[in-house]
């Protein structure tokens, strides 16, 4: 079946949905189900995603979406595809460009507007202590104490992990679920379910929709989708490896023993190759390990390679 609408977890499809200028209320109405009551968006403008430190030799930071309410709260929105180095102290570091930006020249009382990250993932942390959090789809973080009371509200994490969302249509039970069947089905659409038939699902479609794009958009998409495909083939390949070498090591039993030293060597030299794809796509080495069985020391080196 060909296929009608863009991978919207393609960093160019991604951003054709939520960040063009004439469909600002398509991503004020996703954030809105991602906001409490009390503080719905009314309006969005779009900001410059491309953002510098204070002086020159200081690192750039570059976002999918970065837009500003009629508040002055500023939103990142950032598609992450797979689990980086250090990931979550990137988005601490996105943080600190909507709130440095906010200093005024002269007198100032250092009163900031509220700062939002949000982070729609296509993976899971593995890093929870309970089971329950684990299979949780939005993680909300805010700067607690030690008694878990709230210190300041005006900076907030919010993650989606699309992995661990499983509902169908039948069960779904608010708009923030609707987004989240949206995101995680788009590409497997031949029709618009009825559910999506009001104006900001009906925007989002015709954003999505590829007979819409022009030869040029049509480039970046492909170009876009490759890479997205290139880093899930090697994901599953080394999940596969893992499966074929148990396979392997229980026909090994009762080899020549240079046999399977040979048959070793080809293993481990594949799977060098496999964490050289998976550094150059930014995995971390917790999850380049757990897919090549690889030790932290073996990656590293390939990282200075």
């Amino acid at each position: 079946m060909k296929t009608k609408y863009i991978n919207p977890f393609t960093d160019f499809g991604f951003k054709k949905i939520f960040g063009e200028e004439a469909s600002k209320y398509v991503l004020k109405d996703f954030l809105n189900t991602l906001l409490p009551e009390g503080n719905q968006i009314e309006s969005l403008t779009f900001k410059n995603t491309e953002q510098f430190g204070v002086i020159a030799p200081e690192r750039k930071a570059i976002f999918d979406v970065y837009c500003e309410n009629e508040k002055g709260e500023k939103f990142i929105v950032e598609l992450q595809k797979a689990k980086q180095n250090y990931f979550k102290d990137r988005t601490i570091f996105y943080s600190t460009f909507p709130i440095r930006e906010q200093a005024e020249q002269g007198e100032w009382n250092f009163n900031l507007k509220a700062v939002y990250c949000v982070g729609v993932l296509d993976f899971t942390f593995d890093d929870y202590e309970n089971e329950p959090e684990r299979s949780e789809v939005v993680h909300t973080i805010k700067l607690k104490n030690q008694h878990g009371k709230v210190f300041y509200d005006k900076l907030t994490y919010i993650y989606l992990e699309m992995p661990n969302f499983t509902k169908d249509e039948l069960e779904l039970a608010s708009r923030l679920d609707q987004w989240l069947y949206f995101i995680k089905n788009l590409e497997d659409f031949s029709v618009i379910p009825t559910l999506f038939k009001d104006e900001v699902f009906a925007k989002a479609f015709e954003n999505a929709a590829l007979s819409k794009m022009d030869e040029s958009e049509m480039l970046h998409y492909e170009r876009s989708l490759k890479d997205y495909r290139d880093m899930k083939g090697y994901i599953d390949t080394a999940r596969g490896e893992g499966v074929l070498e148990g396979r392997e090591e229980g026909r090994e039993e009762g080899r020549e023993e240079g046999r399977v030293e040979g048959k070793l060597e080809g293993k481990i030299e594949e799977k060098k190759e496999i964490a050289k794809e998976l550094i150059k796509f930014g995995f971390d080495n917790d999850a380049i390990s757990k897919i090549t069985k690889l030790n932290n020391d073996a990656i590293d080196k390939l990282r200075n390679e």
